[in-house]
């Protein structure tokens, strides 16, 4: 396949729904070529009209879209048609079954999955939470935590707290240098407090720690970049996990998202002993 396909993403909202929705479509096909455009906040018929000339300027166009406004999500369909552009509506159909299913009409409000309501401070709370108790930087209200993380350096530890973090979990991140490390509340809560061991590969840890300092530009690393210190490093923390009876996820292979996933099923378990 050597065509390049020009890809209109058209949202009335953010288009940060549309922009995942289109991550996870694209992932499907290996050979798919694309240039993507991202038109937010498109709510009216001369903002869809403008895109429109754009895209009859270009061949391969496509164009996705949500638009819960169903008049102007047809008038984009209707224009499209009448200009042979292939044009796809992710939330539409959905939008409509759940109608029928609920036995309600849907509110067709642009930005709805935004609107401040308790789940949207939640998510705030967490993340400021998650940002103060980054890398151990507090740990005595740690009971107050959703989640916590622990692993030595370069195991992910923040990334993923961030992103847990903003799917609305409180979360903590320690780095295990030594067995003393360990706080003794955690231990103490064990049963009752969500703790999750995150390990890697000796090798991937290398590289990752490799590329730290030489984007800190230093030269002399010492054991931090020693494998065989690295190695007796993540043995202990698998150790350390073991001996408390710690669930782990290896991030050796694994991105954030999926990382996230399972601690999420992992917390979910813990809620419900």
């Amino acid at each position: 396949m050597n065509k390049t396909y020009e890809v209109y993403l058209v949202s009335d909202s953010t288009g940060e729904t549309l922009d995942r929705i289109f991550l996870a479509l694209k992932a499907q096909f290996l050979n798919f070529k694309y240039i993507s455009h991202q038109y937010a906040f498109t709510r009216t018929k001369n903002q869809i009209i403008k895109i429109l000339d754009i895209c009859k300027k270009k061949k391969d166009s496509i164009i996705l879209y949500t638009i819960v406004d169903t008049q102007l999500a047809k008038f984009l369909v209707i224009k499209s048609k009448e200009e042979n552009i292939p044009c796809f509506g992710v939330l539409g159909d959905l939008i409509l079954r759940f109608s029928k299913l609920l036995h309600q009409e849907a509110s067709h409000i642009p930005s709805g999955q935004h609107v401040l309501d308790e789940d949207y401070y939640k998510r705030i709370e967490a993340i400021q939470f998650t940002m103060n108790h980054d890398d151990g930087k507090i740990i005595n209200d740690i009971e107050k935590s959703d989640v916590v993380l622990l692993g030595i350096s370069r195991t992910s530890k923040t990334p993923i707290s961030i992103y847990l973090a903003n799917r609305g979990y409180k979360t903590c991140n320690i780095p295990i240098i030594n067995e003393n490390s360990i706080p003794t509340k955690l231990t103490k809560n064990s049963k009752t407090l969500c703790v999750v061991g995150l390990i890697a590969e000796a090798s991937r840890l290398l590289d990752v720690r490799k590329n730290r300092m030489n984007f800190l530009s230093e030269k002399k690393s010492g054991p931090y970049t020693d494998i065989e210190k690295i190695k007796l490093e993540v043995e202990m923390s698998k150790n350390i996990f073991k001996k408390n009876s710690w669930p782990t996820i290896d991030v050796t292979r694994k991105s954030v998202e999926e990382s996230a996933a399972s601690i999420i099923k992992i917390y979910d378990i813990v809620q419900s002993r």
